[in-house]
């Protein structure tokens, strides 16, 4: 069989951010495309300086300089590298993405969801239950506030969570890609004071104490405060936990999700199936 090599899967029409840039500049980009990180590069030659995903904009939500929002010197990979040996590296290092360079220059990146391309053509009819069923489940009420499960996604370290409702009943799910879509930047004004004494000082008269008072624009990051059933996916791809792992790539590239609810005889939530675990039928 032929080596499978990351420059024949790779995306080579990178979208990509330079040097200096905003974070609203990113936001657009991820709301438009649905991708889930940015390479930042610098110049003709697009050498690559560093790399935003959603996972920086949520977390730091007043930032906005690309430079401060950015992982700098993300891992890499050559063209040559076969899809194995990235498969492993993805999921080793918890990572989605990999840009492909040469020298210090960006060619190309590959994604997981390359990789489930991948694994979509292996016709492989292993049941995802032996080996790629994420044995961590959590989910989440319908009612629970958006910014609520913005900060349990976070400390929970998962990129999307099934949601039920009062009778436990599959209603829809909620990924990181929902989130930024239903994110809005806010801007507000903020006062600091930096007077020269203070009302503890005893060689202050408020009327000689010297006041200076500076006003500052603040932009943020938010999430809407309302019930994340109004931002979630309502029309799931879900599959039994004996689904063969070939059919379920090819169901997640088709469907364009990166994850699927598993479900038993009787339509309940019984797991979760990500890419980043199917993507390990790539591994030798």
């Amino acid at each position: 069989m032929t080596e499978m090599l990351a420059k024949d899967y790779m995306t080579k029409d990178v979208v990509t951010v330079e040097i200096p840039s905003g974070r609203d500049d990113v936001l657009r980009i991820l709301k438009r495309t649905g991708i889930s990180g940015v390479p930042v590069v610098k110049g003709p030659e697009k050498k690559l300086l560093g790399i935003v995903t959603r996972k920086d904009i949520l977390r730091k939500p007043e930032e906005t300089q690309v430079a401060l929002l950015m992982s700098s010197e993300p891992l890499t990979i050559r063209p040559e590298v076969t899809l194995s040996e990235a498969a492993e590296i993805m999921t080793k290092m918890n990572v989605r993405r990999l840009p492909v360079v040469e020298g210090d220059n960006l060619i190309g990146i590959l994604s997981v969801s390359d990789l489930v391309g991948a694994v979509a053509k292996l016709r492989d009819v292993r049941e995802i239950r032996h080996g790629f069923v994420s044995k961590r489940t959590y989910a989440m009420w319908e009612e629970t506030p958006l910014p609520v499960v913005g900060r349990i996604m976070e400390l929970a370290h998962t990129d999307a969570m099934p949601i039920l409702n009062s009778e436990n009943q599959l209603t829809g799910i909620i990924s990181e890609r929902d989130l930024i879509r239903c994110s809005s930047i806010e801007d507000d004004v903020q006062t600091s004071d930096f007077s020269t004494g203070t009302d503890d000082d005893e060689w202050t008269w408020e009327s000689i104490r010297d006041n200076h008072t500076i006003s500052y624009g603040v932009s943020k990051v938010e999430l809407p405060n309302r019930p994340v059933k109004v931002c979630m996916v309502r029309k799931v791809i879900a599959v039994p936990n004996n689904a063969e792992v070939s059919d379920c790539a090819l169901r997640m590239k088709r469907g364009r999700v990166d994850q699927m609810p598993i479900i038993d005889n009787d339509q309940r939530l019984s797991g979760m199936l990500f890419d980043r675990d199917l993507i390990k039928a790539l591994i030798k």
